[in-house]
């Protein structure tokens, strides 16, 4: 009946969950009467690395602040978005939020200050990128079931998750993960994902070229004057200053991020209503074969967003303080990783043995990837934690 239900109100070229192509390995039965992409949701939810994501650095380390937003935080704002984009093209809502709840598994502590200092350690044994690690994680690291590793879910979340920023074309270089899982379940990786996915990938620079504003002028990296000098910032602030001459800064702030939202949604579905107008699409296959993504904002809009970007690139990312900080927390993650490195046998029980095999005994390339999987896994806290287990100093 609930897939009766879903079919009925969704567009024909979205993922319908009982044209689903499947898992890679049996599972049980449905029941609840939830949908494949549902049961794909809850498990991403009650994965542990879902849980850790509360305490991941988005831009800002763990102890700034309660109301800086963390790597949970940006997921669920990404989710709220993607929801709202998928119901208004009438495609499959369920299976966007699972991909967009899904999108940043793989991050590592500290953010991608992490994951830079990550890449440099692993770099003669694959390197180290967290689109990559999100697929190691919901193939291979979450450890639920007794006939599977991973999570075990559908060929369309792990398409959207695979393509996150899009096809593997012009020789664009294919991890190795991704590799492995594409020979056990072919994903055509030369093609664009879904409608769906392709949501889950925009609403994820709507959500956090919109929310790091607040975190940026709670932080006083800049002035409310200093976004008045960008275009769209500025009309909005405009006329919400001459509806509210008297506002509370703080309450402008949430009611500008709150229009910046707006527009970009409003953009986004209008634009790509008219791409899937003119084009006539019938299936999703259409829309994996189509020769340009399906879903996308206007040009105008594209320029607010780069202007946006590369106003917070200058004055939030690459903040000096901000990268110090980031890079002084950092070296607890070089230091761990060489310390795993020399006695393996500081790891915890569970992580000292791959295949049946004890990891003293592996290859270097294994052991690397092992403490790789280890380190990324942890919270910025619990990076914190272990760190000083070993090192008495305070970072």
């Amino acid at each position: 009946m609930k897939q009766n239900i879903e079919n009925r109100y969704l567009s024909p070229f979205a993922c319908h969950s009982p044209q689903s192509k499947g898992r890679l390995y049996k599972d049980d039965f449905l029941n609840f009467q939830r949908t494949e992409f549902q049961r794909d949701r809850d498990r991403i939810i009650h994965s542990d690395a879902f849980r850790r994501l509360k305490h991941k650095t988005q831009v800002f380390v763990y102890h700034e602040g309660d109301h800086y937003r963390t790597r949970l935080t940006h997921t669920l704002e990404v989710a709220q978005i993607a929801r709202s984009i998928a119901r208004s093209l009438n495609v499959n809502e369920d299976l966007t939020e699972t991909i967009a709840l899904a999108h940043d598994l793989g991050h590592p502590p500290l953010g991608h200050r992490g994951e830079d200092v990550l890449n440099k350690l692993m770099l003669d044994y694959g390197g180290f990128d967290h689109n990559e690690q999100t697929i190691r994680v919901i193939t291979k690291l979450e450890k639920k079931y007794h006939e599977f590793n991973g999570l075990n879910l559908t060929f369309e979340t792990l398409e959207g998750l695979v393509k996150h920023n899009g096809p593997y074309i012009n020789n664009k270089k294919v991890p190795i993960t991704i590799q492995k899982l594409n020979d056990d379940f072919s994903l055509n990786l030369s093609l664009f994902a879904s409608c769906e996915a392709q949501i889950a990938n925009i609403a994820d620079d709507v959500a956090y070229l919109t929310h790091d504003f607040d975190d940026g002028l709670r932080e006083k990296l800049f002035k409310l004057n200093d976004l008045k000098k960008l275009k769209l910032p500025a009309l909005i602030i405009y006329k919400i200053e001459k509806k509210y001459p008297d506002i509370n800064i703080r309450v402008l702030t949430h009611q500008l991020i709150r229009l910046l939202i707006a527009h970009f949604i409003n953009d986004i579905v209008t634009n790509s209503l008219l791409i899937i107008k003119n084009n006539k699409f019938k299936s999703v296959d259409q829309i994996r074969n189509f020769n340009q993504p399906i879903i996308q904002m206007s040009d105008l809009s594209l320029e607010y967003m780069k202007e946006i970007r590369d106003f917070l690139f200058k004055n939030m990312y690459f903040n000096k303080d901000v990268l110090k900080k980031l890079s002084i927390a950092s070296e607890m993650i070089e230091k761990l990783f060489t310390l795993y490195n020399q006695n393996p046998n500081l790891l915890p029980l569970q992580w000292k043995i791959f295949k049946d095999k004890k990891i003293i005994d592996c290859s270097k390339k294994v052991k690397t990837r092992v403490i790789s999987d280890y380190i990324s896994g942890m919270t910025d806290v619990f990076l914190k934690l272990e760190y000083n287990k070993f090192f008495n100093e305070d970072n």
